[in-house]
Formats: C-alpha cells, structure tokens, sequence
C-alpha cells in the first residue's frame, strides 16, 4: 500500500476535492453537480441551516492524499455548549460528510485511504471532547444527505469505525417536471388557488371560499452556482391536505398546478420526499411520474471513548 498522508484541507485542493464530492452526488441524483465555490462555501458555513449552523463553534475539513491525489474527504463540526444550542445538538461532534473514492483495479487500497482518514476524524472528535458524536453524509446539493444507499463503501467504513444507524431512512424521489399532467379542472367545484411566500418555498394553496384546503410549497434550487445545466431544480417543501378533503384529487390538482408554476420557471427536475412506512404518499409520487432515485440513512451515532 502507498503512503497515506491524512492532512487538513489546503486551498490547492480545491479542484479535486470538487471532482470527489460530485462523484458522489451524482450516484445519488443524476445530472446534479455543484461548483467549487459551493463546495468551499460549505466549508466556511451553511446560511441554508439557519437554525442549527449558529450553534457551530468550530469546523475542520480533513484530506486524504495518496500518490499526490486527495483520495478522502470529510468535513467535521462541533457544537456548542451554552443553554441556547438544542439539547440534540450540545456537545456533539459531527462528521458532518465523509467521502471517498472506491476501491478500483488501478487503486485496489483506495478504503485504506478511507480508514485512515477517519480514524483521523474520530481523533478530532475525541480530541474536542463531546459527548456525542454523529456522522452525516449532508453534501452542499439538494437530495443527498445521510449516507445514501449509492454509498455502500461509506456505510461499510463508518460501520468498521464504529457507528450505528439509530435513526430514521427516507426515501428521495425525482420527476420530470416537463412530464407531470397539465392542470384540469379541479374536482371539487368552487376550488380556486392562491399563491403566497411560504416557509419551504412559494406555497401554492386550494382554496374553497376563503378556506385552505391543501398546500404545495415548492422551493427552486437551480440559482447560481448548483445550476449543473441549462435548466433548474426544486423541492417539495410542504404538501398538505386537510383530514376532511384528502382523496378527492386535491394533492393532484396541487400538483399539475405546481407543475405548471415550475415550467414558467424553466425548471425541469422535482425531488419529493417521504419515509418508507409512508406508503399514501409513496404511491402518490409513483402515480405522478416520481421515480425513487435512493434510499438513505439518517442518525449514525457512535459512543466517544470513554464514555458508557
């Protein structure tokens, strides 16, 4: 085996480590790719995570580096202590992402390289003395997060490492916007929409008279530096419907609305989301055209030394 030199990240390793981190975004969402400057705007903080990034208080992001290539990437951060960090959060350690290139005929050690780098990352956490250490696999592009089923080598890794999934799986799902139905004449007479800021997006909202009914809120994605192509990409923030008007083609009608929205938009990707004992929802997407592009695992948690 080569010599591994596991290192802190240097700018000069931007361009490569940009390569290893689409690598593995695109097993995960097809098409996607994001930039260097994303990349290495993560690395500095995540604006996006409003509520849990004020509550950093130190980042490193660790290399990996054989025969002159940086094999191995992670991102680590550390949580505060004071009273205002959430209680999951306090004094907890995060691999907030762990990449690295799988084994190949031309580089048959390359999970050497991926052991080493973290064991590296265990050394930090136990070195800043938390209580608790998490592992994640939150790249900076929109449906990869978690460790994806797309990643066995990672999974394997943080396995030998000793972490443990402990927390929930979601399922990421894709539609052609270009292919979801043209909006119908809702089935509900009197159904009219209304178009507000929502929290997760522009919400879209039926309406009967003055009350709500049902909601999508879509959020674009395809702005600046995460555009891979001509085109855009969105999230379903929000999809609601009341008790009371669920299967009367409420969400459908949403839907072929929101569709309809994102096309003036010139987006042309759509991800949804739904965990696997939600089978309605699942069923739905299917229904519209949504193809399940992964299954992934969220909450990997390990014990620090030490500690019961």
């Amino acid at each position: 085996m080569s010599s591994i030199e596991v290192r802190p990240f240097r700018r000069a390793d931007r361009e490569q480590l940009t390569g290893l981190v689409n690598a593995h975004v695109a097993a995960v969402v097809p098409g996607m790719s994001v930039s260097v400057n994303t990349v290495m705007n993560q690395l500095e903080r995540e604006p996006g995570e409003f509520m849990v990034d004020p509550w950093v208080m130190e980042r490193t992001t660790l290399v990996a580096e054989q025969r002159q290539r940086v094999v191995a990437a992670a991102h680590l951060l550390r949580y505060g202590t004071d009273a205002a960090v959430s209680d999951s959060y306090r004094d907890a350690g995060e691999i907030r992402w762990l990449v690295f290139w799988p084994g190949a005929p031309y580089w048959p050690d390359s999970a050497e390289s991926g052991d080493a780098l973290l064991g590296a990352c265990l050394a930090q956490l136990e070195r800043w003395a938390v209580s608790r250490q998490f592992a994640d696999g939150a790249l900076p592009a929109p449906g990869v997060y978690g460790i994806p089923e797309q990643w066995p080598h990672v999974r394997a890794a943080l396995e030998r490492a000793g972490f443990a999934h402990e927390g929930r799986t979601e399922i990421v799902f894709m539609a052609d916007v270009n292919a979801l139905p043209s909006p119908r004449q809702p089935s509900i007479t009197g159904l009219t929409l209304s178009r507000a800021v929502g929290s997760n997006g522009t919400r879209l909202s039926a309406l009967l008279a003055d009350e709500v009914v049902g909601y999508i809120e879509v959020e674009t994605l395809g702005a600046g530096e995460r555009l891979p192509r001509p085109g855009g990409w969105a999230d379903i923030g929000n999809l609601h419907i009341t008790d009371e008007h669920r299967r009367l083609g409420v969400a459908t009608w949403l839907m072929q609305e929101a569709g309809s929205w994102l096309r003036f938009a010139r987006v042309d990707r759509l991800l949804g989301y739904a965990c696997p004992e939600q089978d309605d929802c699942s069923s739905f997407f299917e229904k519209l055209g949504f193809l399940e592009l992964t299954r992934t695992q969220r909450g990997w948690t390990r014990t620090p030394t030490g500690r019961p």
